[in-house]
């Protein structure tokens, strides 16, 4: 048996445990318009303990937009991302994993500056990655993962 699970996971292989594929999911659905038809994705995926989150822009919900300021637009998007994990039960602090995307890497630090008020203590792992183009004219987009727990905890 151990032969077996050996070559399997040499071969890129991976079986979950059963609970893990058993577990029951929960969708986050994205805001209707009704100017279009509802987009082909979730805001969210709720799976056992582990959110999901979906890759968001910052559209001012006034003008279904991305805001022409900068500061405005890093707001947003962020408000975007809290909003969903709040209708998940979830809070910005109990993101693990944060995936950011940049059309100018020039804008890492006013980002900074804005993305720290949205946590009390430790931050989750991120990426920050420079991209040519996002949807809208967006200059970001922000994905992540999050884990409902207790509490924090320190290592």
């Amino acid at each position: 048996m151990l032969k077996e699970a050996l070559a399997i996971s040499l071969l890129g292989v991976f079986v979950l445990p059963s609970h893990a594929a058993d577990a029951e999911r929960s969708y986050v659905a994205p805001p209707k318009t009704a100017d279009r038809p509802a987009p082909p994705f979730s805001e969210a995926v709720m799976t056992g303990d582990t959110l999901y989150v979906a890759g968001h822009i910052g559209f001012d919900s006034a003008t279904g937009r991305v805001p022409a300021n900068v500061d405005d637009e890093i707001r947003a998007v962020l408000d975007g991302v809290k909003q969903t994990l709040e209708k998940a039960g979830l809070k910005t602090d109990d993101l693990v994993a944060v995936t950011v995307y940049c059309t100018d890497l020039e804008l890492f630090d006013k980002f900074n500056t804005i993305y720290r008020t949205y946590f009390h203590g430790q931050f989750p792992a991120r990426a920050f990655i420079g991209v040519n183009k996002l949807l809208a004219g967006a200059h970001f987009e922000v994905a992540g993962t999050a884990v409902k727990a207790p509490g924090p905890r320190k290592m």
